[in-house]
């Protein structure tokens, strides 16, 4: 396992105030791992996850009957940057079980329906290394410094418990099972990844309410914008809301529809706070999802959207508040695209009752 927070964070020490100057950061050499990625193959995957795919909220678990889930939901994927082990390894992922067989293919073919644990396996490695590749399209590992540039630990079904986390200290990420298993729905897994983003960034990160709320909005903000970027390169459909946020995993526990875990476009301001992460992080991501709408009529688009606020995280304190990381986020989208952006991002906080003074 690399250790990858003390020497990265070093090297980005003062990330953000270069990039207020307009200074473009090479990645440091570490940034790519040769041999360590260089087979592919395919498996199965869930376009995201049925429900969004299918726009069917009827869907349930039926104790992970394969019947539950029409084939259609299925997509044949590319499984790229491999070790060629045979195993779901890589340059950016290692996929572990401890209930079942791991799944091996001497072809690196992985095709499984979810009645079979390996299907899970497939689902972690296709998403996480989905989810960073979609970084570095966005410039992280290039023009701009690399962001859990490593292969990330992902453990499978540990302790038959129905909760999903990402431990720093360990540096691996935990998908339960319960219900419909985390990892048969994308923005789970996604937004487990969301938290090792942040931990690569800012060493000890969420160590107030304020900040540990801001980590699961970006979680959550990650899961659905890395689910409609793939939508979009691969075709899929996605007939399901889109500020709706693990509408599969949803299905076991939310009776209204459309089933969503949380949403990104409430209407929270900072007084609905209720001292709990997950609920007071949808104020944060409303914020989020504020500016990417608002950007998009500034003729600006979501990936300059996502690169500015991927970067503008370098520049948060591990137990920032909202207010000082909000005008993080004000301070990095003024430097890399200007007054009216910036001023966006101000409005967008500022509907969610989170100000600040600097300018």
């Amino acid at each position: 396992m690399n250790n990858r927070r003390t020497p990265q964070r070093i090297v980005l020490v003062g990330i953000a105030a270069a990039a207020l100057a307009g200074v473009v950061l090479a990645a440091p050499a570490t940034a790519t791992k040769p041999g360590s990625g260089t087979s592919s193959g395919t498996g199965s995957v869930f376009m995201v996850n049925p429900v969004q795919s299918s726009g069917d909220q009827t869907l349930t678990d039926q104790k992970d009957s394969a019947a539950a889930v029409p084939a259609a939901a299925y997509a044949t994927v590319p499984l790229r940057n491999l070790d060629g082990s045979g195993y779901l390894r890589g340059a950016w992922v290692n996929v572990r079980s401890a209930t079942g067989a791991a799944a091996y293919s001497p072809t690196n073919t992985f095709s499984y329906l979810r009645d079979d644990d390996r299907f899970e396996q497939v689902m972690a490695y296709f998403w996480v290394n989905q989810a960073q590749e979609y970084l570095q399209s966005l410039g992280f590992g290039s023009s701009l410094p690399p962001v859990n540039a490593e292969s990330q630990d992902v453990r499978i079904d540990q302790y038959g418990q129905d909760n999903s986390y990402s431990w720093d200290k360990h540096d691996y990420i935990r998908l339960g099972k319960g219900g419909v298993d985390d990892a048969e729905d994308a923005e789970v897994i996604v937004h487990e990844y969301g938290h090792a983003v942040h931990d690569a960034q800012v060493a000890g990160f969420g160590s107030s309410l304020d900040a540990g709320s801001i980590g699961e909005a970006f979680g959550d903000y990650l899961a659905v914008t890395v689910g409609l970027d793939a939508a979009g390169q691969y075709g899929w459909p996605v007939d399901a809301p889109a500020p709706c946020v693990m509408d599969w995993d949803a299905t076991s526990y939310t009776s209204t529809v459309p089933h969503c875990l949380r949403r990104l476009d409430t209407s929270l301001v900072l007084e609905d706070r209720r001292n709990e992460v997950h609920y007071d992080g949808m104020i944060w991501s409303a914020a989020l999802w504020d500016v990417r709408q608002r950007w998009t009529a500034l003729g600006l688009t979501s990936r300059d959207w996502d690169r500015t606020l991927v970067l503008s995280q370098f520049d948060y304190a591990p137990d920032t508040t909202f207010s000082a990381a909000a005008e993080a986020t004000y301070r990095t989208a003024l430097a890399t695209h200007g007054p009216q952006a910036a001023a966006a991002v101000r409005e967008a906080f500022a509907a969610r009752h989170i100000t600040f003074q600097g300018s």
